[in-house]
């Protein structure tokens, strides 16, 4: 009996000591990342018992804290295996100190072994990608909150090209990397994950089914990529907050039906911007941001990256503080028109033609351009 009474003893001590520690860090959270240790996920996931996702680059899992803080613990798969402890550390401490109201908040991490994870906030509203695309009513998305995500999105953006230290080039902006917080504000996941991760990021992104049709010209053609190429992703995803399905669709013919294509004709033949519009929405949406948020998209897509805006012209654009015409239509949309339904302005007239005074030129716009920064081709 006193033998079980002093074993008894003896774990309700392990228990308490464990529990106190895991408090300590929580508090310690608050102030600066956490480091984890690995047993500390393990239990606070319940052993990675209920996943919330995954991709080509790891599974996310749900857990809560001693304090009831819930959190969301990524377990990286494809980390560079030429990158030490102390480079993963280095790098995973400058993603901590990126902060934005539309960026996903890193709280700490794990690497243990080879073990290695990224402790983030929660998002209890789960992904755009679910509101979008998943049929259930309870979750469609209204026009003013869709347009609230799209500013969000850009300005979230906008801060990781413009505002940090470096430039930090996302390169996996989709629906499934924007969550959304209980008020649907938008936070951009994952951002960082691209110089984390090195090399196997790139062979993992291009091989992953869906991604390729979020992905610039100049990344698939394995050219050097700049902020631009998330310009071009961020353009793709507008095209689906408007739309509400994925751009490429397969009609029971076989034919694709291309939606930005059929977007940029219905702005050029100036008919009704709402009979492009979600369906689900049944028209109830104002018009004019409809138009200008189309007309952004297809200024974002592109093919010559020169020729895209830069996240912060996106959001005085969605602010309505500069106008933006009729884009030109990108070869690589070419394929999924028919020529002569078709009629597009000439590259002479208005490449993009930002108008602040109603003056503004292409060529202004593009020496204003506040950074140059390159990521070697991966």
């Amino acid at each position: 009996g006193i033998g079980l009474l002093v074993l008894l003893g003896l774990v309700s001590l392990v228990y308490w000591r464990e529990k106190r520690r895991l408090v300590k860090a929580t508090t310690a959270m608050h102030l600066s990342l956490t480091r984890f240790e690995y047993r500390d996920l393990q239990y606070a996931t319940k052993n990675f018992s209920q996943k919330l996702g995954g991709g080509g680059f790891g599974s996310v899992f749900k857990g809560a804290l001693p304090d009831s803080t819930i959190i969301a613990v990524k377990k990286l798969e494809s980390v560079a295996e030429s990158q030490g402890e102390k480079q993963f550390r280095a790098e995973v401490s400058a993603i901590g100190t990126i902060q934005h109201v539309n960026l996903v908040r890193l709280l700490g991490f794990c690497s243990q072994g080879d073990k290695r994870l990224l402790v983030y906030e929660y998002m209890p509203s789960g992904s755009l990608e679910a509101h979008l695309f998943k049929r259930n009513e309870s979750m469609i998305l209204g026009w003013k909150v869709r347009y609230q995500i799209a500013v969000g999105i850009a300005r979230g953006l906008a801060y990781l090209h413009e505002n940090c230290r470096d430039c930090i080039i996302h390169c996996d902006i989709k629906p499934e990397n924007i969550l959304l917080d209980m008020e649907f504000c938008p936070k951009i996941a994952d951002f960082g994950l691209a110089k984390l991760m090195g090399r196997e990021f790139s062979r993992v992104l291009t091989t992953i089914r869906g991604t390729r049709g979020y992905l610039a010209p100049e990344w698939i053609s394995g050219l050097e990529i700049t902020a631009k190429a998330d310009v071009y992703s961020y353009g793709m995803v507008l095209f689906e907050l408007v739309s509400g399905r994925r751009n490429t669709q397969q009609s029971k013919e076989g034919k694709v039906d291309f939606f930005p294509t059929r977007a940029m004709i219905n702005i050029v033949k100036g008919e009704d911007v709402l009979s492009i519009l979600d369906t689900r929405l049944e028209g109830n949406a104002d018009r004019d941001e409809v138009m200008r948020m189309c007309k952004l998209a297809c200024w974002c897509i592109q093919d010559e990256e020169s020729q895209r805006p830069s996240m912060g012209q996106a959001v005085q654009v969605l602010e309505g503080v500069l106008d933006v015409n009729v884009p030109l239509l990108p070869r690589s949309l070419k394929m999924f028109a028919d020529d002569d339904e078709v009629s597009f302005i000439s590259p002479s007239e208005f490449l993009l033609s930002l108008e602040t005074t109603g003056t503004s030129s292409y060529d202004s716009i593009r020496s204003s351009v506040p950074y140059s920064t390159t990521i070697p081709a991966i």
